[in-house]
């Protein structure tokens, strides 16, 4: 069964950092895309960043400069650093693993981060 488990969330001022971490089991993520995103009650899930199988990575514009996305295949982990955080950024983030063989994708249960001001 696979699952992904978010780490790292919880309430900073308004120019801190969090790093937010996903551990993935049940399968072998390095075949997977991954991917952040975030979500605030009422409005759409959207996408903050993803990072492709070959490391590439896009990122909103709303996370550009500001956030980084990587990840360690041995340890099937992806993390999301955030820096200079706003309280717009503010949102239950959610992992998101797509496996393109099987074109299925998974969530972790999200975390929430609180920017306060």
């Amino acid at each position: 069964q696979v699952q992904l488990v978010e780490s790292g969330g919880g309430l900073v001022q308004a120019g801190g950092s969090l790093r937010l971490s996903c551990v993935g089991s049940g399968s072998r993520f390095g075949f997977a895309d991954m991917g952040w995103y975030r979500q605030v009650p009422g409005y759409q899930r959207e996408l903050v960043a993803k990072i492709t199988t070959g490391g590439s990575q896009n990122y909103a514009d709303s996370a550009k400069g500001r956030f980084t996305i990587s990840r360690d295949n041995a340890k099937n982990t992806v993390y999301l650093q955030m820096n200079s955080l706003k309280p717009e950024d503010t949102a239950v983030y959610y992992c998101n693993a797509y496996f393109i063989v099987t074109n299925r994708d998974y969530w972790g249960q999200g975390t929430q981060v609180t920017v306060s001001s």
